[in-house]
């Protein structure tokens, strides 16, 4: 039987905004069932590499290719990705005034999935996430977003994903700005989304998450490139010594 390929390939991935080069060779790769955290000091590309993967318009692809499922995904825009099974929670979640969370979940698991929801199967759909996430049920009625602070709009986007059930889940420096209690929330909910068919790239640029999200890889990007890959170890030893060490 021939083996299924892995869920995310990047080969020598070479990116510039404006002429000035920001990733500077990537390479990596996302098995089913893996957490991958990447790090790196400010500046180093991760966000950058977060948006390329997602097709972000903005960023040129210089040299290099994306796989995803085996297939070559370097030129799909953000929508065909989207509905391939890749999701990005966002460092700083936009508004939606005047849609409500659970609408917006309708129209994009739709869109995911092709199958046209009613309002009242997604609603089912939306209460059995946040039961699950322990979630208050008032949220579903929210605008999205809209007068949430950081810690629910981290949640809200935790909640997309149980719902939307990405194959992979891209997280953009998702503990950015939240307290201790609001992390414990994020990480829970990654810990209770992560299953064998499942792959999670978590960037961030501190070990807090870490403590509460246990990765099985562990990548160092700096100066746009991956300098040392190790397990979970590797975020501790930055916790104590920082990247100086790794610079080139």
């Amino acid at each position: 039987m021939t083996a299924s390929p892995p869920l995310l390939t990047i080969e020598d991935l070479q990116v510039s905004v404006d002429g000035q080069p920001i990733l500077r060779g990537v390479d990596l790769v996302v098995n089913r069932g893996e957490i991958h955290a990447m790090m790196g000091p400010n500046g180093s590309g991760k966000s950058t590499l977060a948006k390329v993967l997602m097709g972000h318009p903005s960023y040129e692809i210089t040299r290099g290719t994306i796989l995803f499922k085996g297939e070559d995904i370097t030129e799909a825009d953000p929508p065909s990705r989207a509905r391939m099974g890749m999701f990005l929670a966002f460092q700083y979640p936009e508004e939606v005034p005047g849609v409500t969370v659970t609408n917006f979940l309708r129209t994009a698991l739709s869109n995911r999935t092709g199958i046209d929801y009613t309002v009242l199967e997604l609603r089912l759909r939306v209460m059995d996430a946040m039961n699950a996430l322990g979630m208050d049920s008032t949220f579903a009625d929210r605008y999205v977003n809209q007068g949430f602070s950081g810690g629910e709009r981290k949640r809200n986007e935790v909640l997309q994903m149980a719902v939307l059930e990405p194959e992979l889940a891209i997280m953009d420096e998702t503990d950015s700005g939240l307290d201790i209690d609001a992390l414990k929330v994020v990480a829970e909910g990654v810990n209770r989304l992560t299953d064998s068919e499942r792959g999670f790239l978590v960037i961030t640029h501190y070990q807090r998450l870490l403590d509460h999200i246990t990765p099985h890889h562990v990548h160092v990007l700096v100066e746009g490139r991956i300098v040392e890959s190790g397990g979970a170890w590797l975020a501790r030893r930055l916790e104590d010594q920082g990247y100086e060490s790794l610079r080139t």
